[in-house]
């Protein structure tokens, strides 16, 4: 009777240390929001909005704001002197809580938050973890830049440089798991900051210019890859394979987009299509799994930034310089518009929200032709405005939105304006 008592007792004790396994925060974790870079999250979007704080970091920002579910936001600036990886509280007007100064260089990769408040970010030649306070919880040495790390599950994070080091850390104890990957040959190891400049505008000497996209759903990796020697940017996908050996491994190749691709690459709610901006002003989708075309479609303008989706597989156009916004259906072998906005100059990509609520920043007061910047707020069926609100002095251009829990909105500029706003 013992015996079968102490069978049941341990039978119900299963293992539970998976809720200690560090993952994506619930806010905003990163730029593009979570690790497909979809621009999408389930909250329910505010169609009214009021300004209640703007901030100045004091330098510039090359990668949006990252939000932690407890009210947290955090910045990597680039600044002449002084603080530069910055946390602050956005429901208390954006008091710091704490800074510190990263080698500078790599502004283009924006910081991620865990459920726990810890902080990932890189550095030029390493990859630091920070607590919720300010000492260095871990760093480790890469080679090159990290580009905006995603989390891949298992507690583990993806982190890929701009010299196409490919690498897979544990998020707590800050050790390389498994096998790199290195998608460039003949890199110099100890030289971190070579072709770091071409990264922000996507030139052939940043071999790896914008962040990878995961889903979790099928364990694919997507990530644009300009090889030296090559024409243009072209798709790399990799298997992430828990637990076993290899962890990750290098799939297919595609260069279906003959022009380039330009921009992070965003998958799709169930992991099967790759969506990604051609330098052909065209949006493609690819087959997630061997990277083949779907379908393409023209946009008549250089998407600059990636397009967000729904788990609906509504598409919202990328945006940049003389951009509109528009946005199209997928429907297997074809796409269908959706709706288009002339009258508009989208300058982030956008966020969308649960609620059918979409927020990007246009230029000038919408429809006026005016200088300036405002954050639009829009219907996501439509495409029909739901209001604006002016960025006060803001320049530079947008950097994007994030999009907290509370429904608060954050947006930002590349002169390091920063702008919070609440529900009405």
């Amino acid at each position: 009777m013992l015996a079968a008592l102490l069978t049941v007792g341990l039978g119900g004790c299963g293992n539970t240390d998976s809720w200690v396994e560090a993952s994506a925060s619930h806010a905003w974790p990163a730029q593009y929001g979570d690790s497909a870079n979809s621009g999408y999250t389930a909250t329910r979007g505010a169609d009214k909005l009021s300004l209640q704080w703007t901030r100045s970091v004091k330098g510039t920002l090359g990668a949006a704001p990252a939000l932690s579910a407890r009210g947290y936001l955090a910045l990597n600036a680039q600044t002449p002197a002084g603080c530069s990886l910055m946390e602050w509280e956005i429901n208390n007007n954006a008091r710091q809580r704490w800074c510190a100064r990263l080698v500078q260089g790599g502004g283009f990769a924006g910081p991620l938050f865990d459920g726990f408040d810890n902080l990932y970010v890189g550095e030029p030649g390493a990859f630091l973890s920070f607590p919720v306070t300010q000492w260095t919880r871990w760093r480790q040495p890469v080679i090159g830049m990290p580009s905006t790390p995603r989390f891949l599950g298992n507690g583990q994070l993806l982190v890929a440089t701009h010299l196409g080091q490919v690498l897979v850390f544990d998020a707590h104890r800050g050790e390389v798991v498994g096998n790199p990957v290195d998608l460039v040959d003949g890199v110099n190891p100890a030289d971190a900051t070579r072709g770091l400049a071409d990264c922000a505008p996507a030139r052939r000497d940043c071999p790896v210019a914008a962040a990878p996209a995961f889903s979790a759903t099928s364990q694919t990796v997507v990530l644009g890859l300009w090889q030296p020697g090559t024409p243009a940017a072209a798709l790399v996908g990799l298997k992430y394979h828990p637990g076993q050996t290899p962890l990750l491994g290098r799939e297919w190749s595609s260069d279906a987009v003959s022009a380039g691709v330009i921009a992070s690459p965003v998958l799709s709610a169930d992991g099967s299509t790759v969506y990604v901006n051609g330098r052909d002003r065209r949006l493609w989708a690819l087959h997630a799994a061997d990277g083949t075309v779907k379908w393409s479609v023209p946009l008549g303008f250089l998407a600059q930034t990636p397009p967000a989706v729904t788990p609906q597989g509504l598409i919202v156009s990328g945006a940049g310089p003389d951009t509109r916004l528009a946005a199209f259906k997928d429907a297997g072998d074809h796409a269908d518009r959706a709706w288009r906005r002339d009258d508009l100059a989208p300058l982030a990509s956008s966020s969308l929200a649960g609620g059918g609520v979409g927020y990007t920043v246009v230029s000038g007061p919408p429809g006026q032709g005016t200088p300036g910047m405002s954050l639009l707020a829009f219907d996501t069926a439509n495409g029909h405005t739901l209001n604006s609100y002016p960025l006060p002095a803001a320049t530079g251009y947008p950097v994007g939105v994030a999009i907290d829990t509370d429904r608060r909105v954050v947006t930002a500029t590349s002169d390091g304006q920063v702008y919070g706003f609440g529900p009405a």
